[in-house]
């Protein structure tokens, strides 16, 4: 299983919204484009207005860059008639994540106040009560002139329809546009579809790529004020999730500054020196800057004013409590930072997070002493530190680290910090990340300590939830972390292994091949049978057709030998091309690789992508009526999902029957550290129909033939206490074999420094006598082939006795 986050394989996850400019659908069928139309203003110049110019605002919710050329902005009366005519005005640039972009459009004879510094400029007078904006690919005028002929429009990207404008989104037009005001969007730039809820008139608040607005000037620079306002960054903060004064202007809010974020989602944080008494108050706050980089330095005591905005990461993350548009004065430098607030395990509860039964906690005030990820939002912007932590989750790609300030809460023997359960969540782990260019986060396995100190400010993302920017990073002790190698089969004994090779095709580098192939002849000690997960078609991703394997396959096997296994035979059934999910184009499948001087594979013709394997009952006992073979393909169970193979095996005279499966992923379910709790596990329903479907083959091979050696395994994308495991072992048709480890070895899979299982190996009652292993030499290291540890079973088919395990 994977989480889906830019630049990775991770699939699924999670996660978070991004922008593609390649191929944007209609603002009507995408609630969720991360490129909107976040505020219009058609009153400028006009009696009464302050501002001289109207104005399109245009803003980015997700986390790449949007390139805008060859896109437009384009506007239409609110009432068409048979001549009106779309205007259209050229953009050029892009809009920075979680940033801005000013279209400053027609001005007037009235106002006094000017636009900051337009990123394009139109000539298109829009009228101040009622008309339609849309965002464009392309420059080419629109022609529709309904709401449901612009919907079917592809180049639309978002519209608004504003006063009574017949073109628009949703139910109706957002109200109350004027000469003094705009409709815009809220601080979260929620996009359902619908103007008329997603938007709402309010005072102009343009808004330039720079972070600069009306009658200011920019981040740093001079012109703001001199002394304090009223609002203390505690105000801001408030006793819950979101901030009381969300969307309003704040002046002069004074801090030091404790960290600087030069790249990426640009800004820096602000703490305050007088704290009040309310613990669950921050007393920090992040300053966003836009595309501008911050000029402040840590230590400057600062005054900022800007507008307070909630910003949302991703689809069911909580939010970010920050100021936008800011204009900071500098008083003073080189001042004394604020005292570091201690984590460890005495200071942070040991319950996760309040109940609302399946509703936001947004509302609900802080309670910091019950719960971590309240503890942790009251010292959002805050500085913390914790010293010796050990780190639970390897470093990323993209140079994020997990620790736990809780070293003995859930541990593994090998260092990490075990899920156990839905109810038993690890409120010690946080992701570090650095802000200081001179100490990067270093290459750290599962079971490394991060020694001293590590210093920095509590931060939220959409991966991982709330995490520290560290300013001073501990010095890495390397606990030796070795690669596990299981033992050799014994000549009696078949040795049955899963192992998920992440998205592998035959254009990947040979290192790959040859690391993976390591793993299969060395660490697994060669099995008999290798039931592999995602192995795609033979050039990957790209979408031309091709759904055949046997170019990978062959460069796989020959690696295997290289690295000093046996000549591998392999069996698959090619999925239809585009039907099973995975990354697109890819066609992933599962795969039998065999050792066929140790193991026969029965083949009996006849299995394709939609041929259902059937259990055949004969005098001998139970046979399939094709092998390979898929389970009932054709149902829905497995839409835009691997299909599980099966094959028939002989091993000493005996039929063993193998099920390979990858059942559908996370992608989709609502995070642990979210606003939604308890967190929906929406994509588990399928998972649950998958599990059942499988069962219900294995409890008709046991009806063939009670004695029947089955073995399913795979990436089953779930845990052993999951609804997905009780459906698949319904009936005691099926035994969890990761259940008979200690509690401490019971994981295969390191997510967001949780150790954990999502793949299996399970057999049937006559399995009675077995040797299990999970070996682990991907996931708790900073150097992996693959993000999942590979499984090892072994036993005598003609053996009898109670089972063990490794």
């Amino acid at each position: 299983m994977h989480i889906a986050r830019p630049g990775s394989a991770l699939l699924a996850a999670a996660v978070a919204v991004t922008l593609s400019v390649t191929a944007l659908p209609a603002a009507f069928a995408a609630p969720s484009s991360s490129a909107v139309i976040s505020e219009v203003y058609g009153g400028g110049g006009n009696s009464g207005a302050t501002l001289t110019r109207d104005f399109i605002e245009l803003a980015n919710a997700g986390q790449s860059s949007f390139g805008l050329s060859g896109f437009s902005v384009q506007y239409l009366p609110g009432t068409p008639s048979a001549g009106s005519l779309w205007q259209v005005s050229a953009l050029s640039g892009a809009v920075a994540p979680g940033g801005r972009y000013l279209v400053a459009q027609a001005a007037g004879t009235g106002g006094t106040v000017a636009l900051p510094a337009a990123d394009a400029t139109g000539t298109v007078a829009m009228s101040a009560a009622s008309g339609t904006v849309a965002l464009v690919s392309g420059t080419t005028p629109l022609t529709c002139k309904t709401a449901a002929d612009c919907a079917a429009d592809t180049r639309i990207v978002d519209l608004v329809g504003y006063g009574s404008a017949v073109v628009r989104e949703g139910s109706g037009p957002v109200t109350g546009a004027s000469a003094t005001a705009s409709v815009a969007r809220g601080s979260s730039l929620a996009d359902t579809d619908d103007n008329a809820a997603d938007l709402a008139s309010g005072t102009p608040t343009p808004v330039n790529a720079a972070g600069e607005t009306s009658g200011g000037t920019g981040p740093g620079e001079p012109g703001g004020p001199t002394e304090p306002g009223t609002v203390r960054v505690h105000d801001i903060q408030g006793t819950t999730r979101l901030s009381p004064l969300a969307g309003q202007s704040v002046t002069g809010v004074p801090g030091i500054v404790t960290g600087v974020r030069a790249s990426g989602s640009r800004g820096f944080w602000i703490q305050d020196t007088a704290p009040d008494a309310d613990a669950r108050t921050s007393e920090g706050v992040f300053v966003y800057t836009g595309s501008a980089a911050p000029t402040v330095a840590v230590g400057d005591s600062v005054l900022v004013s800007g507008k307070v905005a909630e910003y949302y990461p991703a689809t069911g993350a909580q939010s970010l409590t920050q100021i936008t548009a800011p204009l900071t004065t500098v008083l003073s430098s080189g001042n004394a930072l604020p005292d570091a607030v201690v984590l460890d395990p005495s200071s942070v509860p040991d319950g996760y997070v309040p109940s609302a039964g399946g509703g936001s906690i947004e509302g609900l005030a802080l309670d910091p002493a019950a719960y971590a990820l309240d503890l942790y939002e009251s010292l959002e912007g805050t500085r913390v530190t914790m010293a010796d932590t050990r780190v639970t989750g390897a470093t990323t790609a993209y140079d994020e680290v997990w620790v736990t300030v809780k070293p003995q809460e859930n541990p593994t023997v090998r260092g990490g910090t075990l899920y156990a359960s839905y109810q038993d969540q690890n409120t010690g782990r946080l992701k570090v990340m650095s802000l200081n260019p001179a100490q990067p986060v270093p290459a750290a396995n599962v079971g490394d300590v991060l020694s001293g100190t590590t210093t920095g400010v509590v931060d939220y993302a959409s991966f991982g939830g709330y995490n520290v920017q560290a300013t001073e990073l501990g010095t890495l002790k390397d606990n030796g972390l070795k690669r596990e190698v299981t033992r050799k089969q014994k000549g009696k004994e078949l040795a049955v292994a899963t192992y998920n090779v992440e998205n592998l095709d035959a254009a990947d580098d040979q290192a790959k091949f040859d690391t993976l192939a390591q793993g299969v002849a060395v660490s697994l000690a060669s099995p008999d049978i290798v039931s592999l997960e995602e192995i795609q078609d033979d050039n990957g991703a790209v979408n031309d057709g091709t759904v055949g394997s046997e170019a990978t396959l062959k460069r796989f096997t020959d690696a295997i030998v290289a690295a000093g296994g046996p000549r591998y035979a392999w069996r698959y059934v090619a999925p239809a091309d585009g039907q099973d999910g995975g990354e697109p184009g890819g066609n992933i499948r599962n795969v039998f690789l065999f050792n066929p001087e140790r193991v026969d594979f029965v083949d009996r013709a006849g299995g394709d992508a939609t041929t259902a394997v059937q259990a055949v009952k004969t005098k001998k006992g139970a046979t399939l009526s094709v092998s390979p073979g898929r389970i009932n393909p054709t149902s829905t169970a497995w839409a835009s999902s691997r299909k599980p193979l099966v094959g028939e095996f002989r091993f000493r005279g005996e039929s063993v029957f193998v099920i390979g499966n990858h059942f559908a992923s996370k992608g989709g379910d609502q995070p642990l550290h979210g606003r939604f709790q308890e967190p929906a596990r929406s994509s588990e329903t399928q998972r649950v129909r998958q599990a059942a479907e499988v069962n219900t083959f294995v409890t008709s091979l046991l009806k063939a033939d009670t004695s029947a050696q089955v073995v399913t395994l795979g990436d089953l994308n779930d845990f052993a206490f999951s609804p997905t495991m009780a459906a698949l072992t319904g009936g005691e048709v099926l035994k969890p074999l990761i259940t008979t480890l200690p509690a401490g070895e019971q994981y295969s899979y390191v997510y967001d420094g949780n150790s954990q299982t999502l793949d299996h190996i399970l057999t049937s009652p006559a399995v009675r006598r077995f040797d299990y292993d999970v070996v682990h030499i991907n996931a708790e290291f900073a150097d992996q082939a693959s993000d999942h540890d590979p499984q090892i079973v072994r036993f005598d088919v003609k053996g009898q006795g109670k089972g063990h395990q490794h």
